[in-house]
């Protein structure tokens, strides 16, 4: 493992990659805390300020274009900056069991879903985990998704949604 791929990368892929591990840092935290307490207050919009620059960052990164300079992460991003907005909006409603899927879905399914393609073959994040055997990222993407699956299995054997 080596740091060198993302401090050589340029300023927009160093900003995306701070905000996008801040977001996954933080999420739990967030996902997880007693309820409209101040910490909760104050790092969950910490956190969305950091999901809205992982996305917003996103749009400057035109390596993987598929239509034009985009690919499919960059609907990833569009639908988080979307879930961000009903989210904020459920919350200051007062809409608090809505306002905790939105989050919640956008945690489990969007960042993490959209963290675990950052182990693609020519990736930075592969490149600083994986160096020479590149092809590992594979490896680690079939993980994070086998993982995803069983944190929704487990919530839906539970009783509760799959996104709660």
């Amino acid at each position: 493992m080596s740091l060198a791929p993302l401090l050589d990368a340029p300023a927009h892929i160093q900003v995306h990659a701070f905000a996008a591990v801040l977001a996954v840092a933080l999420g739990p935290v967030v996902i997880y805390r007693r309820r409209r307490d101040r910490i909760h207050k104050v790092v969950g919009y910490i956190w969305v300020l950091a999901m809205a620059l992982t996305a917003l960052s996103s749009f400057a990164i035109t390596n993987f274009g598929i239509v034009g300079p985009f690919s499919p992460v960059h609907l990833l991003a569009v639908l988080a900056l979307w879930s961000l907005v009903v989210g904020l909006r459920h919350a200051f409603a007062r809409r608090i069991a809505a306002h905790e899927r939105v989050m919640r879905s956008l945690y489990w399914n969007g960042l993490m879903v959209a963290s675990a393609f950052n182990f693609l073959p020519g990736r930075v994040v592969n490149r600083v985990f994986f160096n020479d055997a590149r092809e590992l990222g594979y490896v680690m993407i079939v993980l994070v998704l086998a993982g995803l699956a069983a944190h929704a299995l487990r919530r839906k054997g539970s009783g509760r949604s799959i996104t709660a």
